[in-house]
């Protein structure tokens, strides 16, 4: 997978490359999260004891079946029983967060895999964190980081000032549009821990965005001991 306008590192050892609109790649962007939140929402109905989706007279017969003969209002309280509840907002974030995240982490492997085939392998950390904030970036999202900085102990702070999947977002008063835009920044999370894992770096990522267009990623390398 590549661009309309490939550069030769990227392809020239691979005559079987693809190419995609990267027009096509924003909306994708874009879709996974609102995907994200569906099936989230979706797996909690159908996990809410089987009942999802049943009309409300059927949820009531089974409520009374198992209760017996019961008045109208334990027969309503037997439907919220059946029903459950529904997830709250901090289980709705972890799920998507978990979704996303992982699927990234697999889009992250495979890039590595395909695109740094041609390169010798790396020996630093910091060349790895490097290819990725120039080569890596600018495949995803045609541009390179705009900024690295680290205090040589394992953690590096990537600072994109036009992240692009935040540049057709609208900006709102108050604050929100930065709350609406923090989901949108999983899947690049999962990207980089998969991208860094390919490459032989247990890591952490966290990011979040204060101001839009811009984001900020940190990324803390874990060290496993033998």
């Amino acid at each position: 997978m590549s661009f309309e306008s490939p550069q030769p590192p990227y392809n020239a050892g691979d005559p079987s490359a693809t190419f995609l609109s990267s027009s096509c790649l924003d909306v994708l962007l874009v879709g996974l999260v609102a995907l994200a939140y569906r099936l989230a929402h979706d797996i909690d109905s159908v996990q809410r004891d089987g009942v999802a989706g049943l009309p409300e007279d059927e949820v009531k017969a089974r409520a009374a079946t198992k209760g017996g003969s019961v008045t109208k209002a334990a027969a309503d309280g037997g439907t919220a029983a059946l029903r459950g509840s529904r997830m709250d907002e901090d289980e709705e974030r972890d799920a998507v967060f978990y979704r996303l995240e992982t699927l990234g982490y697999r889009v992250g492997q495979g890039m590595v895999e395909r695109f740094s085939t041609d390169r010798p392998r790396f020996t630093d950390t910091l060349d790895v964190i490097k290819f990725l904030c120039k080569d890596l970036w600018m495949l995803v999202f045609r541009k390179q980081i705009d900024n690295l900085k680290t205090n040589h102990r394992g953690v590096y702070v990537l600072t994109d000032n036009a992240f692009r999947p935040f540049s057709r977002m609208s900006t709102e008063a108050g604050g929100q549009a930065v709350v609406r835009a923090q989901p949108f920044l999983w899947f690049p999370c999962g990207i980089i821990r998969g991208a860094l894992a390919s490459m032989g770096i247990n890591a952490t990522v966290q990011a979040e965005t204060s101001e839009l267009p811009g984001a900020t990623f940190q990324i803390k390398s874990i060290t496993v001991n033998p």
